[in-house]
């Protein structure tokens, strides 16, 4: 303890702030000096999972009220650089946690993370001044969190937004949100597979690099939106999964940066969503349709595919035409879609690809089916620079000798290419 006591209070701060706030705060009973640092840790993390438990949830639910009561306004930092509010299930009134986070906007607070999961409250906890803050750069909402945007606001500084499964979002209130982050980077949006119809889901921001989107499906008849339109032309990142039931309308613009894409989708026109990414550098597919336009991935140079659908095999040979400088190819399954490929039919010329750039092929998930071996050994008999070829069986019904017995009896193209199974 003298050690310790030696040591400077902004450097005991700092070793503070590596701890569980309830832990720093704990140590304020170690002596007078320890009394108060605490209120000076820049980051704060309250995290609460209390489900029902009898005589018990009504005791914790208050002592954890008192708790942030008392350490949020008695914090004294100038600026608190970020606020962690996970409550699930813990009781928190909406009042309550909307007055801890005015205290943390008015200390130029930097990132916001807030988890409220009790029932749905007509009384919002996000305060108006949340949405006029000049200070906050990263914003992660979900569960049942209302977006209220008054009017006249704006947050100059925000450059990444997480909104996830918000059962109360409505694409009004997304809209009107986006619309007042003028810099923003990032954004991850997993909607809520409720039973309101979140219309038309718009995402129009020049300065977005990062974009991630869920549409879940309802299970029922009716579709969770009715559109999509994306308008990001400098975005690099692109994450696009859409389970949605209906099969609502797409509009997607050119995104000529883009080089990562992750797209699992159900809807069958596709077109605008494959030729707008066509600068992709990796690029992952699972897809219930083949795209039909001419499409030219000149710097694509990895793909992984989904072999778990009836088109993936005329997808796969679309892409091996259309690909002239790939690298890598990665063939996997799904756990939530068990189709196989149909039938295995060969293009008419062996792909640029294939003969000149391919160096790595590999198979998660093989079944050993005839079209599946016709594939593996198509591209060992083609592929003259092929480097690796890595195959994997998850299936107890192959047999894994007789498989790997075929396999490796096959010809191969380049005589430096090493079979691995795993």
């Amino acid at each position: 303890m003298d050690l310790m006591n030696r040591l400077t209070d902004d450097l005991l701060v700092k070793i503070l702030s590596f701890l569980p706030t309830k832990v720093a705060i704990s140590t304020s009973i170690l002596s007078k000096r320890w009394e108060c640092l605490w209120m000076w840790l820049p980051k704060l993390e309250y995290i609460s999972r209390c489900f029902e438990c009898k005589g018990f949830k009504s005791e914790y639910e208050s002592s954890l009220r008192c708790f942030l009561d008392r350490s949020i306004p008695l914090h004294r930092a100038s600026v608190i650089e970020s606020l962690r509010l996970d409550l699930a299930y813990s009781g928190c009134k909406a009042e309550d946690i909307k007055l801890w986070i005015v205290i943390a906007v008015s200390r130029f607070l930097r990132e916001l993370e807030v988890c409220y999961l009790d029932h749905l409250d007509k009384n919002n906890i996000l305060p108006s001044s949340l949405y006029a803050s000049k200070s906050l750069v990263t914003l992660k909402l979900s569960g049942n969190i209302r977006l209220d945007v008054p009017r006249m606001v704006g947050l100059p500084s925000l450059k990444t937004l997480q909104l996830r499964h918000l059962k109360l979002l409505d694409g009004q209130s997304f809209r009107k949100l986006l619309s007042i982050c003028p810099v923003l980077e990032n954004l991850s949006v997993m909607l809520y597979g409720g039973y309101v119809n979140m219309g038309k889901i718009t995402v129009i921001i020049p300065s977005l690099l990062s974009l991630s989107l869920e549409i879940p499906s309802t299970g029922l008849q009716y579709g969770l939106v009715d559109g999509l339109v994306i308008d990001t032309p400098s975005l690099k990142y692109l994450k696009l999964e859409d389970y949605d039931n209906n099969n609502h309308s797409c509009l997607i613009e050119d995104m000529p940066q883009v080089e990562e894409a992750y797209l699992d989708v159900k809807c069958p026109d596709i077109e605008r969503l494959i030729g707008s990414i066509t600068s992709v550098k990796r690029l992952t597919l699972s897809l219930e349709a083949i795209y039909h336009g001419r499409f030219v991935f000149d710097q694509l140079e990895h793909l992984e595919l989904c072999v778990s659908t009836d088109c993936a095999s005329s997808l796969l040979v679309r892409l091996l035409e259309d690909s002239p400088n790939l690298r890598e190819l990665d063939l996997y399954e799904m756990d939530h879609k068990k189709g196989y490929m149909a039938s295995w039919n060969q293009p008419d010329t062996v792909p640029k690809c294939i003969m000149s750039s391919l160096q790595t092929f590999s198979w998660s998930g093989y079944c050993g089916i005839p079209q599946d071996k016709d594939i593996v050994v198509y591209i060992l008999t083609n592929a003259c620079q092929l480097k690796t070829a890595t195959i994997s069986s998850d299936d107890i019904y192959t047999p894994k000798y007789e498989m790997i017995k075929e396999l490796s009896l096959s010809y191969r193209a380049s005589a430096t290419c090493r079979l691995v199974f795993d």
